[in-house]
Formats: structure tokens, C-alpha cells, sequence
């Protein structure tokens, strides 16, 4: 283990906790060497974006071509070929309603352009009163700070910005007879208000991994239609095969109108994201007025590395069993998790595509936990009230019985802490 280097901040650590941190040295399909040559199965997929497995030969092919050609180009006034390409292959593997893709360079940001794509498809159309977003308690979009502001506002890790965050409308999930009827009344009440409605599409991911049922997500989206609002599918985390089907909103026969993509995108490589309209959304935007126009344009947007390592993931699931790969992933971790259910401190133990979910009674002593999982040889890191594994598709069955195993063994020296 290693001490955090003075000059770096890290991401969601409490840094006067924050006593070691593995260093890495080099990544290869499901596995991460440390500085000191010890290997860490993945269960995370590195903050799930390398569905492929860690350096796959095509992907780093396609990315050492193009940065001795071409790494970057400004995107506004030109074009290139790495960019259309990927346009064309994303709307191929999309549903035929969607036929335009605008670039940007992380998930979030993804969010805030689809956040303002909404709201001005609605000025465009001369309606002028729909500035607000609805949203669901549990859900988190990013950390920017419109998406901030369709997360969670009361049990998100974005609370103590209330007061400087917009206000959105933010409520439980229509799943019980009750939760319906507020849904219903919501909308019903606000519809003239609320410019669109953003979800995760059947898993809530960072807010806890809340799972739910397409049924649920139609019913969503067909109040959402029957109101006259605009729906946004933030498959950030869901999008490209992890819940078992390409897109998670496929699974329940809806047509959202924009459609965030992101993180597994290039495989896990470098940073790229889209947000995806169908041509209703995009039609509102052209007319003889420039002020019509979308104006956004991140500095990185379509970059041609990214569109490069981008072209190349996207091939991979044409090419390679990817989907049938999480279904055997899902029936892994069906078996190899069952064990936890009987555990005194588990609350719950889900399993959805390529993802593995033990929810604890309470989580305590975190740092902990994840240290100790790095001594057993995972990498797995619990937070909220989870414990989960969200690996790489290409992930073999051995690895996977080394993650479950390890939370198997390390559970009981766990609870004995509380």
C-alpha cells in the first residue's frame, strides 16, 4: 500500500481518512497490477466504463492509428471522419427514432446538454413556462451543477448544496398504488411547468443501486407522453449491454425522447459521452434564427481519439458475444451470492445483468472494508449501503469466484466490527 501523494485530491474520499491508496501500475481483461506487482481481480470495471476488459488489442489498435494521424481537432466548423462514423454506428445500434447524436466530452456534462436541449426545444416552440425537471428520489445524473440538481436532494451526496442548486421536482418512483397516484397528480398539477422528466432507466446506480421494473419505466414514460413532457434516458451506467439488454429502456418498449450515452462508450479508455435526440427534438432547433441554435460546444467535444476508441467498442459488440457474456455473468452472480442472503447484517441481494448488489443493514467502517478487500486480491469498493460487483463483460467465471468469494469470506470479520 501507498500513502495518497501530497499534491492529489481524490474523488469522494474523506482525505484525513484516507491513510493508503494502491498505486497501479498496468491493466490487463479483468485484472489490475499494483505498483508492487500484486494483482486485484476487478469488480468494478473501473467506475463501470471497461466492458471489454482492460486493454483490448482492437480498441488500442484503433486509438494507436489515430493519435499518430490525428488526436484532436476543434469540432466547431469541422468535421471528421472518426466522428461520423461513430454517429452513424450509434444510431444503427439504436432504435430508428433516434438520428442525431451531439458529442461531449463526460456523462454529466452529457446531463447539463440534455437539461438545456429540453428546455430550449420548448422556448424554440414559443412555450415558455416549462423550466423545471422531475426526477426520483435515489437517482443521481452527475456532479455538474444542473445535474446535481436532478439527483437526490435529501439523501444524494449532493445535499448540502441545497439553497444554491435549482429547485426540481423530486419524488419516489411510481412502483406501490400510492407512489402512482402522487406520480399521476404530479404531473397532472405541474405538466405546464416541467420540461422533462430524467431516470436511469430500470437501475438507479450511484444512488444505491435501486432496481425496478420495466413496467414501472413504461408506466413513466407513457404519463410522461400522455402530459406532454419531454422524457430523458440518462443510460449513463445501464446504456451498452450492462442490465442485459443494449439499452436498459429497450426492455420496456418506450421512445424517450433524449437519450444520455456514456462511460462504457470507448470501452473504458478514455472520456467520451453523447446525448442522442430523436428528430422531433432536433427539428425544433433549425430555422433562420442563429439564436435557435444549440449553443454548446464543449472544447473536447468528439474528440477523434475518443470517436476512434469509440468506433472500435461499439464493433466489439457486433463482433464478440458481449450480451451473451452478461447473461452468463448474471447466472454467476445468481449463485455465488446467494450465500449472502443468510447474512446478519444484508438487507438485500439483487442481481441484474452484469451487476451483483448486497445491500447492508448499515455501513460502517468503510475504509476498512476497503482495505481489506485489496489484501485479499479484489478490488471492490462498497459505498452507501452496498457492497457490489459490476465487472468487466469479458470477465472469466474463476475471476468472478474470486470476487464473491471474497466478500463471502471477509463479511463475517466485518459484522464482528459493528
Amino acid at each position: 500500500m501507498s500513502k495518497p501523494h501530497p499534491n492529489l485530491w481524490h474523488p469522494y474520499s474523506q482525505m484525513s481518512h484516507l491513510d493508503y491508496v494502491p498505486k497501479a501500475k498496468s491493466t490487463l481483461g479483468s485484472k489490475i497490477t499494483l505498483e508492487n506487482n500484486k494483482i486485484l481481480v476487478d469488480g468494478t470495471s473501473s467506475w463501470w466504463t471497461a466492458c471489454h476488459g482492460y486493454n483490448h488489442p482492437k480498441i488500442l489498435k484503433a486509438m494507436k492509428e489515430q493519435l499518430d494521424q490525428m488526436p484532436h481537432i476543434m469540432f466547431g466548423g469541422l468535421t471528421h471522419k472518426p466522428a461520423e462514423d461513430l454517429a452513424s454506428k450509434l444510431t444503427n445500434i439504436l432504435p430508428s427514432t433516434y438520428e442525431h447524436i451531439f458529442f461531449v466530452d463526460s456523462g454529466s456534462v452529457a446531463v447539463e446538454v440534455s437539461m438545456k436541449m429540453a428546455i430550449q426545444y420548448w422556448v424554440n416552440n414559443k412555450v415558455f413556462s416549462k423550466r423545471k425537471f422531475l426526477s426520483f428520489k435515489d437517482g443521481y445524473h452527475g456532479d455538474t451543477l444542473g445535474a446535481m440538481s436532478v439527483c437526490d436532494p435529501s439523501e444524494g451526496m449532493h445535499k448540502l448544496f441545497k439553497g444554491y442548486l435549482p429547485e426540481q421536482i423530486n419524488i419516489e418512483l411510481p412502483i406501490t398504488g400510492l407512489q402512482k397516484e402522487n406520480f399521476k397528480n404530479t404531473l397532472f398539477h405541474n405538466k405546464n411547468k416541467i420540461a422533462g422528466i430524467i431516470l436511469e432507466p430500470l437501475v438507479q446506480c450511484a444512488g444505491g443501486f435501486k432496481f425496478y421494473s420495466k413496467e414501472t419505466l413504461k408506466y413513466i414514460g407513457d404519463l410522461a407522453k400522455e402530459n406532454n413532457i419531454l422524457l430523458i434516458a440518462d443510460e449513463i451506467a445501464t446504456g451498452f449491454g450492462r442490465t442485459g439488454s443494449m439499452f436498459a429502456f429497450e426492455e420496456s418498449k418506450i421512445t424517450p425522447d433524449i437519450i444520455c450515452l456514456g462511460k462504457a462508450l470507448t470501452g473504458g479508455t478514455i472520456s467520451l459521452a453523447a446525448v442522442v435526440a430523436t428528430s422531433s427534438i432536433y427539428n425544433a432547433f433549425l430555422s433562420d434564427n442563429d439564436e435557435d441554435a444549440l449553443m454548446h460546444g464543449p472544447t473536447y467535444m468528439a474528440n477523434p481519439l475518443a470517436c476512434a476508441a469509440a468506433n472500435a467498442s461499439v464493433d466489439l459488440f457486433r463482433t464478440e458475444p458481449r450480451l451473451e457474456q452478461v447473461k452468463n455473468i448474471e447466472k454467476e452472480l445468481n449463485e455465488k451470492l446467494v450465500e449472502c442472503k443468510n447474512m446478519k447484517s444484508v438487507l438485500d441481494v439483487r442481481v441484474k445483468g452484469a451487476l451483483g448488489v448486497i445491500q447492508v443493514k448499515k455501513m460502517h467502517d468503510l475504509y476498512w472494508l476497503r482495505k481489506k478487500f485489496v489484501e485479499t486480491g479484489v478490488w471492490i469498493r462498497p459505498f452507501l449501503d452496498v457492497i457490489y460487483i459490476m465487472p468487466s463483460f469479458t470477465i472469466s467465471n474463476e475471476e468472478i469466484t474470486k470476487l464473491t468469494k471474497s466478500i463471502i469470506k471477509i463479511m463475517p470479520e466485518w459484522e464482528a466490527k459493528i
